[in-house]
């Protein structure tokens, strides 16, 4: 590793020696100590994220073409020809290095790369000096955001494990992925899909207005660290390695437990979730309003906003549940919290200000942008499991569950919910004809009359699951012989409740 950090040092030196740093300060020390841990940084960075084929020269390919929009749009033809030449190279040792790859860039090779672009970015006018402070600081952030996301992750969870940052590991985000199911193909092409609407985001950073990047920035870094925390929640180390951490790590055995507390972590969100709506409402309203007194009105309320609409949040229970396992009787109470927080703001503003040359409008789209955000950051755990498939589904055993009632639908949420009893289900059984060709949670019920060995066949049933309590016994019967004849296992599940004997 010292090694290496001595050749990136170099290498920094070169660069910062013919005057290229990012002016992010007025202080041109402080810009070439910027550089210089941008340089490093992003250079480690892309070596971190070469751990699957093809995701390292992708991801680079992706940031450079997002880059390279930016050359284009400001005439800086000459660099945009240098970067053109970089994502050819790039392409073409992609279309080898992809899954499953036969050939591999090594570190060599991603530092390069990596090098190659933190310092290209140094070469851009884009969104720079002439415009605003949060293009220069958002467009290079944006461009790469996967791996910097990424390092950043892997960072802070190997020092809340007690790890060393540099010690290697199946823990990186794209491995995380894998590890809740999808193939190292799909972990690697969803990540080029964030990839390329980070770079949406820096050419759009570009050509808005300050506040507006602003308000983008932060809806997609709310956004991504919602998924970040529900990836931090995917076991990757050992229970002893666990263990060990909360011994001999006393502060991070803090924050561990602080993890699964989440109450700081919401009241934050909620309050930036809460300027988004409230922003959001007058940008459609009015539009572009950052040049008009309606601005002056939306600064001096806001905090007022913020405070009464938490205040609300609080006294309603909105932060009493649980994201997973979130329902329809907690978005009842962000309804009732939302509602709540609109009517004291309205007063509040009444009393303050005599609500002159305010919008009620404003208020009312306000209210409904902040449900759908509340209501859409707590559904988000759920909406991540139905987007990914369940761990270990392809080698899991293939279950036929048989009933497709309530029973049968509380056995799909447990053998889903717990991958632990590597079942793959593949659908449900019912013998009532009006449930047939139904769906429930994904998978399609199958009529049983006369069915049901055709059904097992096809679909390569392996087992059987009654959560049928009462079948009768002629067709249980039925079932047993279907089951002996075509090598099925069948067996029994269902909620049992018994007493426990103190002796």
């Amino acid at each position: 590793p010292y090694q290496k950090l001595i050749g990136q040092i170099i290498g920094v030196a070169i660069i910062i020696g013919y005057g290229l740093v990012l002016p992010w300060t007025n202080s041109a020390i402080l810009n070439i100590a910027i550089t210089a841990f941008w340089l490093v940084g992003i250079t480690n960075a892309i070596n971190l994220l070469d751990n699957m084929d093809g995701l390292s020269a992708g991801i680079v390919a992706i940031a450079a073409f997002s880059l390279a929009i930016g050359f284009g749009a400001s005439g800086q033809f000459s660099e945009l020809l240098f970067l053109s030449v970089f994502i050819g190279a790039l392409i073409g040792f992609l279309i080898f290095n992809f899954n499953p790859a036969s050939i591999f860039m090594g570190d060599c090779g991603s530092m390069f790369v990596g090098f190659l672009l933190a310092s290209s970015v140094l070469l851009t006018d884009v969104g720079g000096r002439s415009r605003g402070i949060v293009s220069i600081l958002a467009v290079p952030a944006l461009i790469l955001f996967v791996p910097i996301f990424d390092t950043t992750f892997v960072t802070v969870l190997r020092k809340i494990w007690g790890r060393k940052a540099s010690q290697g590991g199946r823990d990186h985000t794209s491995h995380r992925l894998v590890a809740l199911g999808l193939s190292e193909r799909n972990a690697v092409l969803l990540l080029y899909g964030l990839a390329l609407l980070a770079g949406l985001f820096s050419v759009l950073v570009r050509e808005l207005q300050p506040v507006q990047s602003i308000a983008i920035i932060t809806l997609f870094t709310v956004v991504l660290t919602l998924v970040g925390v529900y990836l931090s929640k995917v076991k990757v180390y050992e229970e002893q390695q666990e263990e060990l951490a909360l011994q001999n790590q006393a502060a991070f055995g803090f924050l561990l437990n602080l993890s699964h507390k989440r109450r700081i972590f919401e009241v934050v969100l909620d309050a930036a979730l809460i300027a988004l709506a409230y922003y959001g409402s007058y940008v459609l309203i009015f539009g572009n309003f950052e040049a008009s007194e309606n601005w002056t009105l939306f600064v001096k309320s806001l905090p007022i906003l913020i405070v009464l609409k938490l205040s609300a949040f609080l006294v309603v229970g909105v932060y009493r549940g649980i994201w997973r396992y979130t329902s329809i009787r907690d978005l009842v109470t962000f309804f009732k919290g939302v509602s709540l927080g609109s009517v004291l703001s309205i007063l509040a503003i009444l009393l303050l200000y005599r609500f002159e040359f305010f919008s009620r409008s404003v208020f009312i789209v306000d209210g409904l942008l902040l449900l759908f955000a509340l209501a859409g950051s707590r559904m988000a755990f759920r909406v991540f499991r139905q987007l990914l498939p369940a761990a270990n589904v392809g080698d899991g055993c293939k279950v036929l569950i048989y009933g497709a009632g309530d029973g049968g639908e509380l056995v799909l949420r447990e053998l889903k919910n717990n991958p632990d009893w590597n079942y793959a289900p593949v659908g449900f059984v019912d013998d009532d004809p009006l449930k047939t060709g139904k769906v429930i949670h994904g998978l399609k019920v199958y009529g049983g009359n006369g069915s049901l060995k055709t059904i097992c066949r096809d679909n390569k049933v392996e087992e059987i699951l009654l959560s049928v309590r009462n079948v009768p016994p002629a067709r249980l019967k039925e079932v047993k012989e279907i089951c002996k004849e075509l090598d099925v296992s069948l067996k029994r599940a269902f909620l049992k409740i018994e007493t426990v004997d103190f002796e």
